[in-house]
């Protein structure tokens, strides 16, 4: 439930923007990430920019208040260069 995942002391959200979200994702996710706002922890992966999260959450006004929680006291990390998953691969 919703509760339980805003009371850990960190949580890791990874993958966001690897599927489309639609509007009833994005208003669990806000809710979410409000709850957890300067009070705990959270990690989230994307291979997506920042600026892309328009098009996958396709709810501009949810993303823009999300992101505006997300960016506040952040540490960006941008990983560039070859997947790590994909060596090996030809």
């Amino acid at each position: 439930s919703l509760s339980r995942y805003s009371r850990y002391d960190l949580l890791i959200i990874d993958e966001i923007g690897y599927l489309p979200i639609g509007h009833q994702e994005a208003n669990l996710l806000f809710q979410l990430v409000n709850a957890r706002y300067e009070k705990h922890s959270t990690i989230i992966t994307s291979n997506s920019d920042l600026s892309a999260w328009v098009d996958i959450f396709q709810n501009p006004t949810v993303i823009a208040a999300i992101l505006d929680r997300l960016v506040h006291h952040v540490h960006v990390v941008k990983i560039t260069g070859k997947s790590y998953r994909l060596r090996g691969l030809k």
